[in-house]
């Protein structure tokens, strides 16, 4: 039964790629104000297309294409009420008298890429999906507040909330991509996720979705019958590199159009390449290095390192993160602070830093029992070296090189921390199943401080080195719920500092992102949460538009 209905949605999903391929994939003519093509290179590909089980931003940047929201947020990024927000698939909306309900009327022009019209019954799919278990969706922690979804009738789908919250018309629009439930229904859901769709998917975005040539490229195309317009490019193209150094090099080639990150070794390149430009991109993220509470080898015991939040301090206090900071990056990072990006923290003075101390550290595992008993240069405690793994994605040199500079200076308190480079899917199921010391890691957050219900509470899907604070819990509830801003802005005061002084995780660096792009495309202003937005609205200047083929292309790509 499951083959012939995953053989069923591999016919839909041919039948929309046949319809890409039509009228719409002839090249606009010169000179249009639309029209050629962005080459996007990325160090990564994503493991999935599938909307809730997208993590990072290469997928996070091809499901923004291809899909919608009932409403997307404002360039302010304001998270309370519905201010600013912009209709999207949801041309109205209405609030119950009491709060508790809203109501989406859904716009009657939109429709799938196969043509099928956009119903109510897919807006009670997608929360079904998103808040299932066994699709284990990355932003399922951020829908608790949500109760149920119904649909009213075919084009009204009404939200039912728990209790009343400043952020209530946010999660029902920021955090869920709207999913076809007529193609999608008849599979389970824990096999969804692994099915054709999640290959080839089908959505209502102003690009739809053409090929997906594993290792190599992803291509999405405009569309022309979007009931919003079609995008301004004919078409998008991730090709994907095996790392960050070859994507850079495929950017300096001519290879490529877009490079997501700019490291500091490249900018002297960059400043002699004529073609490119350097945008700032004020990127909403941190990085940190998370430390597991939870054993390996067996989760229902407490890490033999971690476990102690005396040892966790002593590992935070030993290392100097100014100088890691200053090293790896130069004038593009800065010191993280805590659990969020410095841009969204209400008061940065409000709360203290564990201070840089390697004499008190060192006093810190002493007092813990660890001790170098043998003289071998690492501490000991029963019979057990004071040794871990970091775990570093093999596609981020900068990750790479402060884990490096982490592990000696880590060697003057008597730790041994020994670097472990996995492809990014394998570091992310190591992570899923619990199978790791720490991990270099970061979290490029959603807008507001909505993200740390997901990240850093207990209740978490993303919380993966199972933090538990009753009371970081308790602070952080209380600043999402209140609608006085002063006392919110005191109630995250303490979360932070809670979250600094029980050490979750050592945090590292905010980096300051800088995107190259070549001159030719015309851009609107970069959004802080994800530089792809307003993807749909980039454009090329017709007067430099070039006529040649790129990365096999083929006569599709002589627009560009």
């Amino acid at each position: 039964m499951l083959h012939r209905r995953l053989t069923a949605l591999g016919c839909a999903v041919a039948s929309a790629l046949f319809a890409a391929c039509g009228g719409s994939d002839a090249p606009s003519p010169a000179g249009s104000e639309t029209g050629g093509t962005l080459v996007v290179v990325v160090p990564a590909e994503p493991s999935t297309l599938f909307p809730p089980q997208v993590i990072g931003t290469q997928g996070g940047a091809v499901i923004s294409a291809i899909f919608d929201r009932l409403a997307e947020i404002g360039p302010a990024l304001e998270t309370y009420g519905d201010a600013g927000f912009q209709p999207r698939l949801a041309r109205t909306w209405q609030w119950a008298p009491d709060s508790l309900s809203i109501a989406f009327e859904l716009d009657s022009a939109a429709r799938w890429h196969d043509g099928a019209p956009v119903r109510a019954a897919d807006v009670v799919y997608t929360f079904r999906a998103y808040t299932n278990d066994s699709v284990g969706a990355d932003a399922k922690s951020l829908l608790g507040n949500i109760d149920s979804v119904t649909a009213r009738d075919v084009r009204t789908a009404v939200f039912w909330f728990k209790r009343r919250m400043p952020q209530q018309f946010y999660d029902a629009t920021y955090p869920m991509h709207i999913l076809p439930s007529h193609l999608l229904d008849t599979i389970p859901m824990s096999q969804v996720g692994r099915s054709a769709f999640a290959r080839a998917p089908i959505g209502t975005g102003r690009f739809r979705f053409v090929r997906w040539d594993a290792g190599q490229r992803i291509e999405v195309l405009t569309d022309t019958a979007n009931a919003r317009g079609r995008a301004m490019l004919d078409r998008v193209i991730w090709t994907i590199a095996p790392d960050f150094g070859a994507a850079t090099v495929r950017l300096f080639a001519g290879e490529a159009d877009f490079l997501e990150m700019v490291r500091p070794e490249n900018l002297p390149q960059l400043a002699q390449t004529p073609s490119l430009r350097m945008v700032m991109n004020p990127a909403l993220s941190y990085n940190f290095v998370a430390l597991n509470q939870r054993d390996p080898a067996d989760t229902t015991k407490p890490h033999p390192v971690f476990g102690d939040s005396l040892v966790r301090r002593a590992l935070a206090m030993g290392i100097d993160r100014t100088r890691l900071v200053r090293n790896v990056l130069d004038s593009l990072g800065a010191v993280a602070l805590g659990p969020a990006p410095r841009a969204l923290i209400p008061d940065t003075t409000a709360f203290t830093q564990l201070p840089y101390d390697v004499a008190a550290a060192r006093a810190l595992l002493d007092s813990a029992g660890w001790r170098d008993t043998d003289n071998d240069g690492v501490r000991d405690k029963n019979g057990r070296a004071l040794a871990f793994d970091i775990s570093v994605p093999n596609s981020s040199p900068t990750r790479q090189r402060f884990a490096v500079l982490l592990q000696e200076q880590y060697k003057a308190l008597g730790v041994k921390a020994s670097p472990v480079l996995l492809d990014i899917n394998a570091l992310i199921e190591r992570n899923a199943s619990l199978r790791f010391d720490s991990y270099l890691g970061g979290w490029a957050t959603y807008p507001g401080l909505t993200g740390v219900r997901q990240t850093w509470m207990s209740t978490g899907e993303s919380n993966e080195v199972r933090y538990r604070s009753r009371r970081f819990d308790a602070y952080a509830d209380s600043a999402l719920s209140s609608f006085d801003a002063a006392k919110s802005r005191g109630y995250w005061a303490s979360a932070f500092q809670q979250a600094v002084n029980d050490v979750p995780a050592l945090w590292l660096y905010e980096q300051r992102a800088p995107v190259v792009l070549h001159k030719r495309f015309i851009v609107p202003p970069l959004r802080p949460d994800r530089w792809y937005a307003d993807l749909a609205d980039w454009k090329i200047d017709p007067a430099q538009r070039i006529d040649r083929d790129r990365i096999g292309l083929g006569a599709a790509g002589a627009a560009r």
